[in-house]
């Protein structure tokens, strides 16, 4: 099939139009962003650094960290330049990357939560052959395969927007390139292009959150045969991986898993889940998670007395 594509860059609305309120988003998106870069990598350097966060929880931890910087950074450095342009231009090529690296991460950072919820479930509801199911030979292949469905999926996204035929007119309203308001702009029936969005990116979202919270409940009610203590460390640990999922596939399902219609606060739930989410996972796990801050404090006071 021939695609027709008149349309060589985007124009995109952005969050306002008020100059006063984009001075506003500037600053608070980029306070938010710098937040979780500093965040997200004082985590992983912290249980790169420490000998007592080994365990395969504290591995995949990393790569949900990393996962939240790069989504973030494929929204939030355009969105801060943005704010300070009059004219906000996003080529074809740069908006299709986007596209693709919005996919990726945020699908890998929903595989992560799947395996720290699985390591979780073994961990204490199998405790005594946790050393061999969760193996570091086996977190490696968990990992890569995260990896790959991640790519898959993305890839499955980008092939159905570059597949989008544009005439014209090119203004996305939205401050970032994605599926949903690109279909807005194409010239042709997008029906079927929406079912497939749906069916995939929302069969995603909404499959694995129902996983996620069937995992932690079946992980909840185990810990009634454990002792006081390790009910304490369990719940802890669990309530930060449940409140991150929750704040994660809430705005994440409403925005994949609906008709092709437009909401108001549409823009508002995307930035909580691409720039509000990753900036309040750090928080979560640090400040619920006694052994990631004992492991800062230590790392901070050797390289301050080492100084």
């Amino acid at each position: 099939m021939h695609i027709t594509n008149n349309v060589t860059e985007f124009v995109l609305l952005g969050l306002t139009q008020d100059p006063l309120r984009q001075k506003m988003v500037f600053f608070i998106v980029l306070i938010f962003y710098m937040g979780t870069v500093v965040g997200n990598l004082l985590i992983i350097v912290t249980i790169k650094c420490s000998r007592t966060l080994g365990s395969p929880m504290y591995f995949f931890l990393i790569h949900l960290s990393f996962a939240d910087s790069c989504f973030s950074t494929s929204t939030a450095p355009r969105l801060i330049v943005d704010a300070l342009s009059a004219k906000k231009v996003i080529s074809y090529n740069e908006c299709m990357t986007q596209v693709f690296e919005l996919h990726l991460f945020g699908c890998m950072e929903i595989f992560v939560l799947i395996l720290m919820a699985v390591d979780r479930y073994v961990a204490i509801c199998k405790p005594l052959r946790y050393p061999t199911i969760m193996r570091r030979q086996v977190c490696l292949i968990l990992i890569v395969l995260a990896w790959i469905g991640s790519f898959i999926h993305s890839t499955a996204q980008i092939i159905l927007a570059l597949r989008l035929p544009f005439c014209g007119p090119n203004l996305i309203d939205h401050y970032c390139c994605d599926l949903q308001p690109l279909l807005k702009l194409t010239c042709m029936d997008t029906h079927m292009i929406n079912l497939l969005v749906v069916s995939n990116s929302g069969a995603i979202c909404s499959s694995s959150f129902v996983f996620l919270m069937v995992s932690y409940f079946v992980i909840l009610y185990s810990l009634r045969n454990h002792s006081a203590e390790g009910r304490k460390k369990a719940l802890s640990t669990c309530t930060s991986h449940i409140i991150v999922v929750i704040l994660f596939f809430g705005p994440c399902i409403f925005i994949y898993t609906r008709p092709p219609t437009t909401f108001p606060m549409d823009k508002m739930v995307a930035v909580f889940y691409t720039i509000g989410t990753p900036f309040l996972n750090p928080i979560i796990y640090t400040l619920r998670n006694t052994e990631v801050k004992n492991a800062i404090r230590k790392l901070w006071h050797i390289k301050i007395t080492a100084e």
